[in-house]
């Protein structure tokens, strides 16, 4: 009887790890997300005719390898769009607008130094006056970009 047993217990150990190698061939491949480069971003606006410069502000931002866009380009706050985005070797240029308040445009330069820092600035124009951006990023590492 024992015998009988084993041979039923083999047999069925046999299906199942048959039908789990099927399913494991089937199985979708586990995508992931697309890496990208983690920046810490320092920027510091200045304001023509200002006596003082504000505080600069740190942020984290994850951008793909490839700059299609510069990094950290969304402004939700003040209604932001980039616009003409061009790389040429290591400098990054584009234009931005915003729809405010206030309403202003602007044009954006980037250089990168190697493929850990860049640094460049945003000088925009509105009803208000001139005002600059300056920018500054470096590179932490990886991060997965949220699709």
């Amino acid at each position: 009887m024992f015998s009988k047993v084993l041979r039923v217990s083999t047999a069925t150990a046999a299906v199942l790890l048959a039908a789990l190698a099927s399913s494991m061939t089937a199985a979708e491949p586990v995508t992931r997300a697309p890496t990208g480069d983690q920046w810490e971003v320092t920027s510091q606006m200045s304001m023509e005719g200002a006596p003082m410069a504000l505080p600069a502000q740190k942020a984290k931002v994850c951008s793909p390898k490839v700059w299609k866009e510069p990094p950290g380009a969304a402004d939700e706050r003040r209604k932001c769009t980039n616009s003409d985005f061009k790389m040429d070797g290591a400098k990054a240029t584009w234009k931005v607008t915003c729809a405010g308040p206030p309403v202003m445009t602007g044009e954006g330069e980037i250089t990168r130094n190697g493929a850990d820092s860049w640094s460049g600035a945003i000088r925009f124009t509105s009803p208000e006056g001139a005002m600059t951006v300056k920018l500054n990023g470096r590179r932490l590492g990886e991060c997965e970009i949220p699709q």
